[in-house]
């Protein structure tokens, strides 16, 4: 069954296909917070990462993005980029998981936080 989901399922990790360019081609350049894995091509014309879950593209951190996209010449791993005090950790798109943001008065919030939302404006109706 593993063999056959390299075939088709593209969403899991990487495909046969992906996997064997990655040995012929690919040089590991490094690795993310959320353990996916970073390549290149010999002469750099070609970037890719190999997700270590989902193919979610939020799972990946803004100084990869950064370098996938050719934006930064050298990889996080020889550059790193300067971290602020302010800032905080990568996180995934929770949207659609148990983990998502539910305002209060939304009807999915359950929990501590589910109060109705309190009405701080007028509505508006014609005269």
């Amino acid at each position: 069954m593993a063999l056959l989901s390299k075939f088709f399922v593209w969403w899991k990790g990487s495909t046969i296909g992906t996997d064997l360019f990655t040995r012929r081609n690919g040089e590991r350049v490094g690795e993310d917070s959320f353990g996916n894995v970073y390549y290149r091509n010999a002469d750099d014309t070609k970037r890719w990462v190999i997700y270590a879950d989902l193919a979610e593209a939020s799972a990946v951190t803004p100084d990869w993005h950064g370098w996938l996209h050719h934006t930064f010449e050298l990889p996080p791993t020889e550059a790193p980029l300067k971290r602020w005090d302010w800032e905080i950790d990568a996180k995934m798109n929770m949207t659609g998981t148990d983990a998502a943001y539910r305002p209060p008065g939304s009807l999915l919030n359950t929990g501590d936080a589910a109060k109705p939302a309190t009405k701080s404006y007028t509505a508006w109706t014609p005269e």
